[in-house]
């Protein structure tokens, strides 16, 4: 079944960037206003406490805008605080994730650039990240935006997505396999 209020919030967010990115394009700040949604993306993404505050509808827009205000005011610039103090006025701060989201989308699309996520069980040095993004960037064509995650439940070895592509090198999938493998029965009876 199709989930319409999805649908609806995709459309918004989509539509909200588009406008976002024109207004960029046009004075020039595509870079600026592309960190700026990335720290906008990262600030709801981590702060539940502002998400329940933006969606709800019985604080007041002045108070939103005090708080993005508070938040991104001299961090941002003069285009994007504008722009965020617009999707407070139209009562959309329960998009403002995904309109960033959006947003960055379209930018890198705009740059050539495709997002990858490298998993690994332990940090890694900039060496590691420097040969994966070649990989990755010989592999598209494109520059590779890499974002990197540690989960320790990999065990070992590591895991690349991209484009709707997974190189698995994880130790924890290689068990899982053996496992399978171990479990299945190859003994034949002669009796």
């Amino acid at each position: 079944m199709i989930n319409f209020s999805k649908v609806e919030s995709y459309r918004i967010n989509i539509n909200y960037a588009k406008a976002l990115f024109m207004l960029a394009g046009e004075t020039g700040k595509h870079d600026d206003v592309a960190k700026d949604m990335r720290m906008v993306s990262d600030v709801c993404r981590e702060n539940h406490v502002l998400n329940t505050i933006f969606n709800n509808p019985i604080i007041r827009e002045t108070k939103k805008m005090a708080i993005v205000a508070e938040l991104f005011g001299e961090r941002v610039c003069k285009e994007t605080l504008a722009f965020l103090n617009f999707v407070v006025k139209k009562n959309r701060t329960v998009n403002l994730r995904g309109i960033a989201e959006a947003y960055l989308e379209m930018y890198r699309e705009s740059k050539n650039i495709i997002l990858s996520k490298l998993t690994t069980a332990f940090e890694v040095d900039e060496g590691v990240k420097t040969q994966v993004s070649n990989m990755v960037g010989s592999h598209t064509g494109k520059t590779v935006e890499l974002e990197t995650c540690v989960d320790k439940s990999i065990i070992g070895g590591l895991m690349v997505e991209f484009n709707n592509t997974m190189f698995d090198g994880r130790i924890s999938s290689k068990i899982a396999k053996l496992r399978l493998e171990f479990n299945k029965n190859y003994y034949e009876s002669k009796l």
